[in-house]
């Protein structure tokens, strides 16, 4: 009998605060990798253990009933009970470990490849119910995600974190980009702690937007938010109309980005809610002209992270207006727009610019990563898979939506893309390495890049280490293939800051450090090499940048780094302890 390779299961769709029209928790059908589970759900790469420390509660896990004519069934399918989505700790279970195969797939579709975890081990401990706090990190030393709940101080009732779609994709974020650029959770620049919160914002956002269900109830929301109700817009007779007035830029930003903020903020404003809430509303141009990434209120890593969230939506906002202005002109009454066309385009969007948000990863530096990199690596991994982007536009709506917030592509290219290795292609050398070797072996990627490290300019007085070898198979939306290997090295090298002038550049340090001061650079570069293994891009951080070093020196001595002992495996749950503080704080005093 054929086995379906996927399956259905049932998941709240965005958090239990968002009702569908029967008053009823809006709830989704996602479709995941089918596998048969051992009782948790336990799969081949996420293990749930439902252990709640605060109280000492280990909760029985579900067996899930066997393969019903070749289909693997839900038991939570049919659910029509709010009690069973708010008290069932099986439920709890199927959603954490649902959302995060569904995130996990996600991520391996856009690379073209299985991705590891950021830990030795095939399988991530998911505990939906791990202690009682506000509060849900992703914890490398214990291979696992937690979540915690609280008791909400607007319904009195506990609010778990794990029936939030974004946390936990946010959270399962976290994991994977760790697998993939392990040092990008090291101290270096606020824009890269910021990078890591903003890009788990952006992956769940797009997350949520993907699915129909969520978008159809912000645009049936639409007519009842205080600021479009002012407009005395008139409501179509036909409940699957909208009204095209509900479908301008600045409505849709604050009816279904701000609307979605407002559901959140209602039970958890201290862990999720309110950083959306200030993303949507910062400004493209900073009060005083002057850029947001040069102020002093940006060097706070969640803030920062909201720059880059507030840059990546409102170009997939703009991007959804062009899809709606395309059955606004293909409508003969043009007053009134087909609902489920306009969710529809609203998901597709999302959906593609998920996809290649998650590409361009592939495509960034290994290390001291920088929204500018990432802008260049979005626009250059995308131009690879899809060189004709004259429908929508994605590429030319990301660069102009980050140059809003005063953000210029790393690389000098008209294009803002990576430089290809097009003027020193012909001086490379491949005569001692071989084909097969140089497509999986870090020790062949090594031997090519020692072979030709004067033409990459990579410093011989640094320690260098090929991290990973990656073999890809990417399908573009026209179904065209490109086959690709991304390698990633890394360069270190230990020394006392009264060294650091002695350098070739010199590199300053702040007039206050003790020359005695150990000091750790770091530096490296990511290898694209084609299907023939020829290099393609050569994305590079150097080691001794005088500039980029110098002021990153400066930042982490400002903010305690060479004087503080090492942040250890758990800075992701004290990151978020220090959101939920500042939250908190500000929650009654601010108003957004």
């Amino acid at each position: 009998m054929h086995h379906s390779r996927t399956r259905q299961l049932r998941i709240v769709a965005q958090d239990p605060t968002i009702k569908g029209k029967d008053g009823k928790i809006l709830t989704a059908s996602v479709t995941v990798p089918s596998e048969v589970f051992s009782p948790g759900p336990n799969g081949y790469r996420v293990h749930v253990i439902d252990y709640d420390s605060s109280t000492g509660t280990h909760y029985m896990p579900r067996d899930y009933p066997p393969r019903q004519n070749g289909q693997l069934p839900d038991p939570f399918d049919k659910i029509k009970n709010d009690e069973v989505i708010l008290e069932n700790p099986q439920f709890h279970a199927q959603n954490a470990y649902a959302i995060v195969m569904r995130t996990l797939a996600r991520f391996e579709f856009a690379l073209g490849r299985r991705i590891s975890w950021g830990f030795d081990g095939h399988q991530i401990n998911v505990a939906p119910h791990a202690f009682a706090d506000a509060n849900a990190f992703y914890s490398k030393y214990d291979r696992a995600l937690m979540f915690g709940y609280f008791q909400s101080p607007v319904s009195g009732k506990n609010t778990f974190t794990c029936l939030s779609h974004d946390i936990v994709v946010h959270e399962t974020t976290h994991a994977l980009v760790d697998g993939l650029r392990e040092r990008f959770i090291a101290p270096s620049s606020p824009e890269q702690a910021g990078f890591h919160e903003g890009f788990a914002d952006v992956v769940a956002l797009l997350s949520v937007f993907s699915l129909r269900e969520v978008i159809a109830y912000l645009i049936d929301a639409a007519p009842n938010h205080p600021d479009l109700q002012a407009l005395n817009i008139p409501t179509p007779s036909n409940p699957d109309l909208i009204d095209a007035d509900y479908l301008k830029k600045d409505a849709l930003r604050k009816s279904v980005l701000f609307g979605l903020a407002d559901q959140m903020g209602q039970e958890l404003s201290g862990v999720r809610g309110q950083a959306l809430r200030r993303s949507v509303l910062i400004d493209p141009v900073a009060p005083g002209g002057d850029p947001y990434l040069g102020q002093e209120a940006f060097e706070e890593p969640h803030r920062c992270g909201e720059l880059f969230v507030a840059a990546m939506m409102n170009a997939f906002l703009e991007v959804w207006l062009i899809r709606i202005d395309r059955l606004k002109r293909s409508n003969t009454e043009k007053q009134h727009l087909d609902r489920l066309l306009v969710v529809e385009q609203g998901a597709d969007a999302a959906d593609h610019l998920l996809t290649m948000a998650i590409r361009a990863l592939d495509y960034t530096p290994p290390t001291d990563i920088r929204f500018a990199d990432y802008l260049s690596a979005f626009l250059t991994a995308d131009m690879e898979a899809v060189p004709d982007d004259t429908r929508y536009n994605y590429r030319k709506h990301i660069l102009d939506s980050f140059r809003a917030y005063g953000i210029e592509p790393s690389s000098p290219h008209p294009l803002g893309i990576w430089e290809p290795e097009v003027e020193f292609a012909e001086h490379l050398k491949y005569d001692s390495t071989h084909f097969e070797s140089l497509m999986r072996e870090p020790n062949e990627v090594f031997r090519f890049i020692w072979d030709n490290r004067g033409i990459l300019r990579v410093d011989e007085r640094a320690y260098t280490h090929v991290q990973s070898v990656r073999p890809c198979l990417r399908v573009a939306p026209d179904g065209f293939i490109l086959r690709e290997t991304v390698a990633e090295y890394v360069q270190i090298i230990e020394l006392f800051a009264s060294e650091l002038e002695q350098l070739s550049p010199p590199i300053g340090k702040p007039d206050a450090m003790p020359g005695s001061t150990p000091v750790r650079l770091l530096g490296g570069g990511t290898l694209i090499f084609d299907e023939y293994g020829r290099l393609k891009y050569h994305i590079a951080n150097r080691i001794f940048s005088a500039g980029l070093v110098g002021e990153r020196i400066e930042y982490l001595w400002k903010y305690g780094y060479y004087s503080a002992r090492d942040e250890d495996e758990n800075q992701f749950a004290r990151m978020h302890l220090r959101r939920s503080a500042v939250f908190s704080n500000h929650f009654v005093e601010e108003e957004f």
